[in-house]
């Protein structure tokens, strides 16, 4: 019998041109230290849910199933942070109250497709290295202003993200 074919998926929102390019700079702004592993520009988002291997053969009902409600919002990120084991991230200064909405529709959607969500709690996060050590932290001139305007469905494949689904779609 064959393993069954899988898909790694998360749900993230997914920067624009814009956004991404301000992201790189603030990530190009740290002073890596050796052995660092910043995170490649294209690769820059904020997860929503990482929802792991999926079979293959559920995907269509996933990307149907993630279809929710969403209301656009303004997330400032701009906040340095140092995580356990060496994730260097940038938060946001506050969290939208449409950004929890929209994370706990989302938990219920997976519940309805019978994925699991993550038990831990969520902290909102753009990730801009791994394997950072002690990196010194920079300091922010200004938060990176994004208007979110929706959300996207990832699939991670050999180290190369593609966007599945756009939501909301038009």
């Amino acid at each position: 019998m064959g393993q069954q074919e899988t898909s790694r998926l998360f749900l993230a929102l997914w920067p624009d041109t814009a956004v991404r390019h301000q992201l790189r700079e603030a990530r190009d702004a740290w002073h890596w230290p050796r052995g660092a592993t910043p995170v490649h520009t294209d690769k820059l988002h904020l997860t929503l849910h990482f929802l792991g291997s999926v079979p293959t053969e559920r995907l269509p009902g996933c990307v149907d199933g993630f279809s929710v409600p969403f209301e656009p919002f303004r997330l400032d990120v701009g906040t340095p942070v140092l995580w356990p084991h060496g994730i260097a991230v940038l938060e946001p200064l506050a969290t939208p109250p449409q950004l929890l909405a929209l994370h706990g529709r989302l938990t219920k959607a997976l519940a309805d497709l019978g994925l699991q969500p993550e038990a831990r709690a969520y902290r909102p996060h753009v990730t801009m290295a791994r394997r950072a050590g002690d990196v010194a932290l920079p300091g922010i001139d200004a938060p990176i202003a994004w208007d979110v305007g929706g959300y996207a469905l990832v699939e991670s494949r050999d180290g190369i993200y593609t966007v599945l689904r756009h939501y909301p779609t038009s």
